[in-house]
């Protein structure tokens, strides 16, 4: 049988038993197949690479070398939270690089969506692949491969932009979840003792707020960006809203709208809240959200937000609408 086909008999991994067996036996695999050489594992902080990332810290534990890169795009804590877990709690050899001010210069003046996430897309590859150039003794390439990854683009996971390597670093791959699907991945998540916010976080763009801060990405934009998505956020757990909405984020484009500030004429950009339901991603519904909630996050935006004098909420489902904006 070829070892990408999940096979027949496969449990499903439901609950926190099944998960613990299949740690076991990944923790033995990874062991048999790493010996005492190196990983290196591109850790973005999303459920996939988080995983993998502890599951390998159990196996090899120091062998593996996880490098966080940062290119500003990134919602808000959410690369303090990578370093506070993996190198904090679970002693990582965590490599971070914090290359905000290298995309955003490249991506100034960049308004069309598809130069901007090559850009994103290529630029992560550069920085990953100068990182693992310094390092020594590294022979395998930790990936957080799902099934889904398997049946629908040849193995290889993109948003972790590792696949587009030089040749020349020939690593093979560790890719201990590469059978599972992304509800089992969470369920071992939760067996390693992750986060609940990591093991849930939602789906996630791999250029990240890029395609969120619409147009050329200015820092004050995506600044207000940042900071209204977290209030989106904060709001929605406190509401009870996280477990019931399927994915919800801000989108700020680049126009501006009149407004009254404290009595005077103010120039300043919407905030669009973007939230929908669905079970493949192909077909999204919008739903309703409670009118108190909505105001709350409302009152919120527009007092700890600068530039920002409108808070919108986009009733679109998919289609016609695609659920990210760009």
């Amino acid at each position: 049988m070829n070892n990408n086909t999940r096979p027949a008999d496969m449990k499903r991994i439901s609950t926190p038993e099944l998960a613990e067996a299949f740690i076991s036996e990944q923790v033995a695999q990874v062991r048999a197949q790493v010996g005492d050489k190196k990983v290196l594992l591109a850790l973005s902080g999303g459920v996939d690479s988080s995983v993998v990332a502890a599951l390998l810290i159990k196996a090899i534990g120091k062998q593996l070398v996880c490098v966080h890169v940062n290119h500003g795009l990134m919602r808000k804590g959410e690369s303090e939270q990578v370093i506070e877990v993996f190198k904090n709690q679970l002693n990582a050899n965590l490599i971070y690089i914090d290359a905000t001010d290298r995309f955003l210069d490249l991506l100034a003046g960049v308004d069309e969506p598809e130069r901007k996430r090559k850009i994103i897309g290529g630029e992560f590859i550069k920085v990953f692949d100068e990182e693992a150039r310094k390092l020594e003794g590294i022979s395998f390439l930790a990936q957080g491969t799902i099934y889904p990854d398997i049946l629908e683009s040849d193995g290889v996971k993109a948003h972790h932009n590792v696949g587009g390597l030089p040749e020349d670093m020939d690593f093979e791959l560790v890719e201990p979840v590469k059978l599972l699907f992304k509800d089992e991945v969470r369920v071992v998540g939760r067996a390693l003792g992750l986060p609940v916010s990591m093991v849930e976080r939602q789906p996630f763009p791999g250029p990240g707020l890029g395609v969120r801060c619409l147009g050329a990405i200015t820092r004050d934009r995506l600044a207000a960006l940042r900071e209204s998505d977290a209030i989106l956020r904060e709001e929605f757990s406190k509401a009870g809203l996280a477990e019931q909405v399927w994915q919800y984020f801000t989108v700020v484009p680049d126009f501006r709208s009149t407004g009254v500030r404290d009595g005077k004429r103010a120039f300043d950009w919407p905030v669009i809240i973007r939230a929908v339901n669905t079970v493949d991603a192909m077909t999204a519904t919008v739903p309703e959200i409670p009118w108190p909630v909505l105001q709350t996050i409302t009152s919120r935006v527009l007092a700890e937000v600068p530039g920002v004098c409108r808070v919108l909420y986009d009733l679109t489902p998919k289609p016609v609408g695609t659920i990210e904006w760009e």
